[in-house]
């Protein structure tokens, strides 16, 4: 056989390979993907966007924001812990027990925590050692729980509950991931920024809630009308001082309402099996607990 025949032949392969790498196989892995259920309510996820924010999506993209913002929070690894969700019938020797495996604590927080379950009694810790510090709690008549809590710095910026998974996309087409972050990762921004009016003014003028902002103005999304001929719930809310002029609104177009829509719809929250979700913090202990990766044993 020539050499020209076994170029051609290489060549096909290598062609036929990348094929199989780059479109069949994710379409293998991901193009059959349907939704799913939630850990533990069992609700169907995710929900195709309503119709404005569906709009605000096309909004989105044709102002290019994916190229500043992305919406993927990441996830750098877990920690483990140890939380009691119920106290039992013999509390003193439970507070006993949890000072000698936990001697971060004082007697007073301990007794507070245990007021207000689930308490979070230990936390990065090793799988085994918080195993092992179950039994004295259980002998005291506790009710534990192993707890696995992702994190990473994006969860520490609040940025997300949990990393983001193929299955929070299933209905966006196209996926704008982004691949830069001027600006911060916009996954969860409709859970930690729901306000509608917050987010207008933020488009508006993003020196007015961020000072320092690089993200640009986006005047051309609103009108300024007078304020004689706008109802007042129609008008965007200013800080004083912020506003056109005296006699003066600003209208928000209904791009720019659609836009705020579509940023409100992207939570990402939903508890899935393959990712663990922290539930909201300040109930007790050090840090709050997972919903699933956790064991509960009596």
């Amino acid at each position: 056989m020539s050499r020209g025949s076994w170029i051609f032949i290489l060549s096909l392969l290598g062609m036929i390979g990348s094929w199989f790498g780059t479109v069949l196989y994710p379409q293998i892995q991901l193009g059959r993907m349907v939704e799913t259920r939630t850990v533990p309510d069992g609700q169907v996820y995710p929900v195709a966007r309503p119709g404005l924010a569906a709009q605000g999506r096309e909004v989105y993209r044709s102002q290019g924001c994916y190229t500043c913002h992305s919406q993927q929070v990441r996830q750098e690894g877990v920690s483990v812990g140890l939380a009691i969700t119920k106290v039992g019938t013999n509390q003193t020797a439970l507070v006993e027990a949890i000072l000698r495996i936990a001697p971060q604590w004082r007697r007073d927080q301990v007794t507070a925590g245990l007021e207000r379950l689930p308490f979070q009694v230990m936390d990065g810790v090793a799988a085994a050692e918080a195993e092992r510090a179950r039994r004295p709690l259980e002998a005291a008549g506790a009710t534990t729980m192993v707890t696995v809590r992702p994190v990473g710095a994006d969860l520490a910026r609040g940025w997300g509950l949990r990393r983001s998974v193929a299955a929070d996309f299933l209905w966006d087409h196209p996926v704008m991931l982004g691949s830069q972050r001027v600006g911060p990762d916009l996954a969860g921004v409709g859970s930690r920024l729901p306000d509608e009016n917050w987010l207008l003014v933020h488009l508006w003028d993003p020196q007015i809630h961020t000072p320092g902002s690089m993200m640009p103005p986006y005047r051309y999304l609103f009108e300024v009308r007078p304020a004689a001929e706008v109802a007042s719930q129609d008008a965007l809310l200013l800080p004083e001082g912020k506003g056109p002029g005296p006699g003066k609104v600003v209208v928000p177009r209904p791009e720019a309402r659609a836009l705020v829509a579509y940023l409100r719809s992207l939570e990402a929250k939903a508890p899935l099996f393959e990712t663990p979700v922290i539930l909201p913090a300040g109930l007790s202990g050090t840090s709050a607990l997972s919903v699933h990766a956790a064991v509960e044993r009596p």
